[in-house]
This record gives C-alpha cells, structure tokens and sequence, in this order.
C-alpha cells in the first residue's frame, strides 16, 4: 500500500482503494489531507489502468469526523481545494465509479464525501450527520444540495435541521445506504461491489454515469434524453462496445479493455 502522510492507496488490478489515514483525529480532514485526496483523484481520474476506486477510513471507529475544526481553531493555514473536501465534493467531471465504505462515524464534510460517490455501503456501527448547524456553521461542501436531491425534501431536513445522528439501518431505509454490514466484513463488500462493478465495460459505465450526473441537471425528460453525451459517443466508438456482443454470441466473458 503506497502511503502519504495522511492517506493510503493501493491498486488490486483495475480497482484502487483509497484510505484516509488520520485515525488519531478520527479521519477528520484539514486543508494537507484534502490536497493530498485531490491529488490522488486528479491520478485515479486520468489513469486508464484503474476503473473504480473505493474510498474509506482508517480504523474501527470513523470513516472522516469531517473537517477538523481544531486545526482550524490553533490557527493552522486554511486554503480550498480545488476538487473540494475530500477531494471529491466540488469534482463534477469524474465519470468513474467510487465507492464508499463508510466504517463508522461519517459527520459533517465526511458525509458529504460519502454522498458525492456513487455508492454508500455501511458497517452496522456507522453514523451519519450533517451537524454544522450545532456548532454554527452550514454544510457547504455539498451536503444541502446532494441529500436532498438523493432522499427527497423531507426526508433530508429531518436530517439538516436537526444535525441528528441517522444509524447505518436507517441510511438504509432513508435510501443513501446499499448495504449494511459488520464491520469486519465492509471491505470484503465493498471489494464485492466493485466486482460487480468491473464485469462490465468501463466504457459502458462511464457512459452511464455520464448520461445519468449530467441529465440530472436537465428539467426536462425529453431535452435529457436527447442531449448528446460524449462518453456515449466514446463508447459507441470503443473496442468494447464490439467485444461485449461478440463475447455474448461466443458465450464466453468479455475481455474489457476500456477503449
């Protein structure tokens, strides 16, 4: 696993898993860490080699505590990352999968990180807040606009108006959790996930993703469907997009090669 001073990463094959790597400050993020994960998602963006990326904390107790207010309070330097909180939060152009295995607490920005990925799986000790207003702030790294958008109205101010703490079950029912497991098994699911992931073209599902970020923008149905999206337009053009029905008649496994 190459490490950073304040994250791990490590590639299986087509796959990176990214771990934040502050335990002692329970993963929460100052402005080095976040340049550190912008930089290691500016790599993951323009690596061909690498498809999915999981992203996680170190240790038993939290996946990021958000943004650490103490550093900020000693005086330590504060400058904004470009790509946002968690180098994540303010990347609009990123049509790869990311994953988050969220293993325990995710407050604050460290919510908001695990909200700007595609999936949300959980550990059964897992929290999640947005409990800015508590301490006299507001959840400005995406957290007001994305929650309501993948909940609904409601359902996201039960959360934000009362910075409440949601349990990884009820994640579940209030649908931005996949899956909840034990902690011991979070990795091994998420590693799962990503499989399921990596069975299909990368140029299929960077096209999907596109179309689907991208459309979400457009109030109209029809002006959605309509819209020409480049990775479409990649993928037609692509080697997979004549190996997947060719492996289908051949009835063998496609050999992706993600061009």
């Amino acid at each position: 696993m190459a490490e950073r001073e304040f994250c791990r990463t490590h590639q299986e094959g087509h796959l990176l898993i990214v771990e934040i790597n502050r335990p002692d400050k329970m993963n929460a993020l100052h402005p080095p860490a976040n340049k550190e994960l912008g930089e290691i998602f500016d790599d993951f963006a323009a690596n061909d080699d690498l498809w999915v990326a999981i992203i996680t904390g170190a240790g038993e107790k939290a996946f990021s505590a958000g943004n650490d207010l103490r550093y900020q309070a000693e005086g330590g330097e504060m400058f904004r990352v470009e790509s946002g909180f968690g180098g994540l939060t303010a990347r609009y152009d990123l049509d790869k999968p990311v994953i988050a295995a969220v293993n325990g607490v995710a407050m604050g920005g460290g919510f908001e990180i695990a909200l700007a990925c595609d999936i949300i799986l959980a550990s059964d000790n897992a929290r999640f807040a947005l409990p800015e207003p508590k301490v006299g702030l507001a959840a400005l790294a995406g957290g007001l606009h994305r929650l309501p958008r993948q909940i609904g109205l409601k359902r996201a101010m039960s959360m934000i108006l009362t910075g409440r703490h949601v349990p990884a079950e009820e994640g579940k029912e209030l649908g931005f959790v996949a899956e909840v497991v034990p902690q011991g098994e979070l990795m091994d699911a998420a590693r799962r996930w990503a499989g399921l992931i990596l069975e299909c073209s990368p140029m299929s599902i960077r096209a999907s993703k596109q179309a689907v970020m991208r459309g979400l923008d457009i109030a109209s149905y029809q002006d959605a469907f309509e819209t020409k999206y480049p990775a479409v337009n990649d993928m037609l053009k692509s080697e997979d997009f004549i190996e997947g029905p060719r492996a289908f008649a051949e009835k063998r496994k496609p050999e992706w090669k993600g061009k």
